[in-house]
């Protein structure tokens, strides 16, 4: 597994698989390409079906700024490879192609040109969590040792950079009021959560403030600002969002936040690499599943849960969220994906609870969670896994 400074990436929104990826790969063919007088960009599959409403187009154009560029869309067309696929395509003054790439864009923001991760950028010895569990329990160690022991020395300011820019977002968020880009035209919603948030009292107050810290950071996605994949754009406000709450209402230190970042940390790595954090390759179970279990382990991580009990948080999170669909409306990450951030920072304490209350000991392991959520996502029809052509982003559409 690579580090998990690749589950933790600092950018812009609304999507680290439509805009951060092919975004990243522009960039890349800018530089192996200087001086050449236009671009022509051809997207695939799911990249193509909800480009527009990821802003897709908006990202490369300004990644190759100031070349022309000229995009064509083929949502019907879907490489072999990965459903996000790409290919840019270097013209001369006469129109004619001197350099081609095609590469694909592999959720998190990675982009890679076989559709697969590098296995060569591994750091981690070992990638299961059943083995991760067998060495904390022989060392006498918890899962955030394990990460620190295998990252450089610079991950804790990494992470405390993260946590920052995850406190900026939820801040900004909970303040800005107004409606959301797009044809939606829908309104925030976080600054009015938080208000009322406000006035209720124990267990009510902190599931209000749990929603309307989640809405804040998820609408600042939608309106493309400063946010931290974790593990995608797309499910960025779940992580935030319990961090927050623990900060500012069991008065955690920051020093516990970035141990329960790190634990998180490696329970997306797991995922990413044994399954897929990819919208467009196993459905929002990948990007809102995924989160939602990191949370719950870093919460059981702050709140004293054994590794056992933390592997038992992550599973029961994913757990039920099998099986979701990633069909956004007109292709916008606003509508379900804004609600489904609320609900799975909501899903991932509740995880965290039943968890620390048990002894650790249950049926499934997270390994096999995992791997029953790779094939439930690859054994979804394409309609459901971000192509916005079937579900919600056609029953919800009234023109």
């Amino acid at each position: 597994m690579e580090s998990i400074k690749e589950i933790y990436k600092i950018g812009h929104g609304p999507s680290s698989s439509h805009t951060m990826g092919p975004a990243k790969a522009a960039s890349i063919f800018a530089k192996r390409n200087p001086g050449i007088p236009k671009v022509r960009v051809h997207l695939y599959g799911s990249l193509a079906a909800t480009g527009k409403g990821h802003m897709t187009d908006k990202a490369v154009i300004e990644a190759l700024h100031p070349v022309p560029v000229e995009i064509t869309w083929n949502p019907e067309t879907v490489l072999p490879e990965h459903p996000n696929g790409m290919t840019f395509e270097a013209l001369d003054r006469s129109g004619n192609v001197r350099d081609s790439w095609t590469t694909y864009s592999i959720g998190g923001g990675d982009i890679s040109d076989n559709g697969k991760r590098d296995p060569s950028a591994s750091i981690y010895r070992m990638s299961s969590m059943e083995d991760i569990l067998k060495w904390c329990l022989n060392n006498g160690r918890t899962l955030w040792e394990y990460v620190e022991i295998h990252e450089k020395q610079d991950i804790w300011d990494y992470l405390a950079e993260v946590w920052k820019v995850m406190k900026d977002a939820v801040e900004r968020g909970i303040e800005t009021e107004g409606v959301l880009p797009g044809r939606i035209n829908l309104p925030r919603k976080a600054s009015s959560y938080y208000i009322k948030a406000r006035s209720f009292k124990g267990t009510l107050s902190r599931r209000a403030f749990t929603f309307a810290f989640a809405l804040a950071v998820a609408e600042e996605n939608a309106a493309g600002g400063k946010i931290v994949t974790a593990p995608t754009c797309g499910s960025c406000g779940v992580m935030p969002s319990v961090l927050y709450l623990l900060k500012t209402k069991y008065d955690f230190t920051d020093r516990k936040i970035l141990q329960g970042l790190a634990t998180a940390g490696l329970i997306g790595n797991l995922i990413k690499t044994n399954a897929s954090i990819s919208g467009a390759e196993v459905g929002c179970q990948g990007e809102v599943g995924s989160a939602s279990s990191m949370a719950a382990a870093a919460a059981e991580q702050m709140f004293g849960g054994t590794p056992r009990q933390i592997e038992y948080a992550a599973s029961i999170a994913m757990e039920h969220f099998l099986g979701l669909t990633c069909d956004p409306l007109f292709g916008l990450v606003q509508i379900p994906c804004i609600e489904r951030n609320a609900f799975g920072a909501a899903r991932a304490l509740d995880s965290n609870m039943y968890a620390l209350l048990s002894d650790g000991t249950h049926i499934i392991s997270f390994d096999k969670v995992i791997q029953a959520m790779k094939q439930t996502g690859h054994d979804l029809p394409a309609i459901y896994r971000e192509t916005a052509e079937g579900g919600l982003a056609v029953l919800g559409i009234k023109e």
